[in-house]
C-alpha cells in the first residue's frame, strides 16, 4: 500500500454503514470498535484497526488526526434544502404563532410567493452571498452533500439564476451540492387564473432551458391544493424525465392529495414530507422502491400535526432519508441535529435508523452510491465527533457535536468541541 495522506485514529468505533435498510438499523450502521480509518486520493483506503495497517501505510507526509476517544462516521447527506433564496419571512412566523395557518397566510399575498418576489430582486452576486452562510453551518454540523432546490423564480430567467447559483455555490464551499429543479414550486402572481399558461411554460420553456445548461439533475414538484394537481404534476415530471431530469415529489405534505401514488408511478427517486400519507400511499411508494425523505423540523417550525409516521414508513420497508428543508418559510433552520432528534421523537424512529436516514439513507436518495458510507473505495468525507455514539446525537437535542470534517481526504472544519459524558 502506498502511504496514506490522511489517517484518523483512536476512536470509540467508526461507523462504515456497509449494510442495507432492509437490516435491522444497527446492524447495517456496521460499527467498527477502536479502528482507523485511512484516505488516499480523497477516497477511503483503509478501514480497520491500527495494528492492521500494512507497512509503509503511515510516513512523515501522513496528516494523523486524533478522534479522542470519539466516534466516525461519514459525512451527512442532507437531501432536500431551499439553500438559495433572497429575504426572510419572520412576520408570517409570528403570525402563525397568533394562529394563521400556512394556508391562509400563502392565499393573502405571502408564503412562496413573498420569497418569490425578493429572490428575483437580487442579482445572482446577491444570492450567492445570501447562500454562503447557510452551506457554512450545514457543514458544521458535518454535512458534506446537500440537495438545493430552485422554486423561488418561477419563470426562465430566475429559476436559470437559482441554479447558476447552485453551480457557483460549489466552487466556493466545500460541500457537494446537487441541483434540483423545482419550477413546479407554486403558480406566480403573473399567472394567477391562468396555471395553464404556466404549467406550460415549465414544459415547453424552463425545463428545456435548464437541460440545455446542465443545471440540474432532478424535477421536483410540490403537489398540493395550494400548488399543484396530480394530473399537472405528472406532465411536468414526464417532461423533465424525457430531458433526463430525475422525478422527485413533495408529497402529501399538506393533505393525502395522492402525491404518494404518483411519485411510484413516475418511478421517482423520492417522496418528500409524507405527513399525510395514506397505507395505500405507503404500499405503493414500497413497491416503488421509492425512497421516503422525512423532513420534520418543518412540521415543528409550522406547529403542525401530525408528523410523518416514520415507523410505519420504516415497516413497509422504504428506504429513509433525513433532511432539514432549510428554507425561509416552514424550515428556517440547518440544524442537521434537531432533525435527527424529532425524527426520533416525533417521527418514531430509533437513534440508529435516524442516522442511517442523516448519512446512506440520503446519499442512496440522490443516487450517490459511494456517499454515506465509509467501504474502502468510497469518498473520503468523514466526520469525527466529540461523542462517543452516535446515540448521543438525537438524545443532546438540537445540538451538533461535529468536531472536524473531512471533504474528499481533506480537512475543511475544525471545531473545539469538549469531550461529551
Amino acid at each position: 500500500m502506498d502511504a496514506l495522506e490522511l489517517l484518523v485514529r483512536n476512536t470509540s468505533e467508526v461507523l462504515t454503514l456497509e449494510g442495507s435498510h432492509r437490516e435491522r438499523a444497527e446492524t447495517a450502521l456496521t460499527p467498527r470498535a477502536g479502528a482507523c480509518v485511512g484516505i488516499r486520493h480523497g477516497r477511503i483506503a483503509f478501514v480497520g484497526q491500527e495494528s492492521e495497517l500494512p507497512p509503509n501505510a503511515v510516513n512523515l507526509q501522513t496528516q494523523v488526526l486524533d478522534a479522542e476517544g470519539g466516534f466516525v462516521g461519514p459525512g451527512f447527506v442532507d437531501p432536500h434544502t431551499h439553500l438559495v433564496f433572497a429575504g426572510e419571512r419572520s412576520a408570517e412566523f409570528d403570525l402563525r404563532n397568533q394562529g394563521a395557518t400556512y394556508l391562509e397566510i400563502a392565499k393573502a399575498g405571502g408564503g412562496i410567493v413573498s420569497t418569490v418576489r425578493a429572490t428575483r430582486a437580487a442579482s445572482e452576486d446577491d444570492l450567492v452571498r445570501l447562500a454562503l452562510p447557510r452551506v457554512q453551518r450545514l457543514l458544521a454540523q458535518g454535512v458534506t452533500v446537500a440537495e438545493v432546490k430552485s422554486g423561488y423564480g418561477l419563470d426562465v430567467e430566475n429559476e436559470l439564476k437559482m441554479l447558476r447559483v447552485v453551480r457557483r455555490l460549489r466552487a466556493l464551499a466545500p460541500v457537494e451540492l446537487v441541483p434540483t429543479l423545482l419550477c413546479a414550486h407554486a403558480v406566480p402572481e403573473e399567472y394567477r387564473g391562468r396555471r395553464e399558461d404556466y404549467v406550460r411554460l415549465c414544459i415547453d420553456e424552463i425545463l428545456p432551458a435548464v437541460a440545455r445548461e446542465g443545471l440540474a439533475r432532478f424535477c421536483d414538484v410540490f403537489v398540493e391544493d395550494s400548488a399543484f394537481t396530480v394530473d399537472e404534476a405528472r406532465r411536468i415530471l414526464t417532461a423533465g424525465r424525457a430531458l433526463g431530469l430525475v422525478p422527485r415529489l413533495h408529497a402529501d405534505q399538506l393533505t393525502a392529495c395522492g402525491a404518494s401514488e404518483l411519485a411510484a408511478e413516475m418511478g421517482a427517486a423520492t417522496a418528500d414530507h409524507l405527513e399525510q400519507v395514506t397505507d395505500a400511499g405507503l404500499r405503493a411508494l414500497a413497491d416503488a422502491n421509492v425512497t421516503a425523505v422525512l423532513v420534520p423540523t418543518s412540521t415543528l417550525f409550522l406547529r403542525m400535526r401530525p408528523y410523518a409516521p416514520g415507523r410505519r414508513i420504516r415497516d413497509a420497508g422504504l428506504n429513509i432519508a433525513l433532511g432539514t428543508n432549510v428554507n425561509p418559510g416552514s424550515a428556517m433552520s440547518e440544524n442537521t441535529a434537531l432533525a435527527m432528534g424529532l425524527a426520533c421523537l416525533e417521527n418514531g424512529l430509533t437513534a440508529a435508523e435516524a442516522y442511517w436516514a442523516a448519512t446512506r439513507g440520503a446519499a442512496l436518495s440522490l443516487g450517490l452510491q459511494r456517499n454515506g458510507r465509509l467501504a474502502v473505495g468510497d469518498a473520503g468525507d468523514l466526520v469525527m465527533f466529540s461523542c462517543a455514539s452516535y446515540r448521543h446525537l438525537p438524545y443532546h437535542l438540537g445540538v451538533g457535536h461535529a468536531r472536524t470534517v473531512v471533504k474528499s481526504g481533506r480537512v475543511v472544519l475544525r471545531q473545539e468541541l469538549n469531550s461529551c459524558g
